[in-house]
């Protein structure tokens, strides 16, 4: 590995880059990655150190998403929301309700492990 340098005044500083692609990451993939740091700070080193930080937590995001669209739907057939149209406050707050079931189950499955 042969590292280049730039002056900078009386330094030399590497020239480093990440091979990391820039990735969006989300509410939930944030929420890893703090759970990460402060709970399992070798996993996190490993990740960052081998740069598979960023996917992972691109991943973790994802999935995250998907299983909660997932379980909403679940939900929405076995407990189905009152009407929208005659009842919007009602079934907003089914709705939040049913979200927030969904949340509850991925956070202990997915994020807090």
């Amino acid at each position: 590995m042969e590292l280049t340098y730039t002056p900078q005044g009386d330094y030399l500083l590497p020239n480093l880059t990440l091979s990391e692609a820039e990735t969006t990451i989300g509410k939930y993939g944030m929420m890893r990655k703090t759970f990460l740091k402060t709970e399992r700070k070798g996993m996190y080193a490993h990740l960052m150190l081998s740069e598979q930080l960023n996917q992972h937590l691109a991943d973790i995001d994802r999935t995250a998403r998907e299983q909660i669209e997932r379980t909403i739907q679940e939900l929405l057939t076995s407990h189905p929301a009152p009407d929208k149209s005659s009842d919007p406050l009602a079934w907003t707050g089914h709705m939040n309700n049913l979200k927030l079931q969904a949340e509850e189950l991925i956070l202990t499955e997915l994020i807090y492990h």
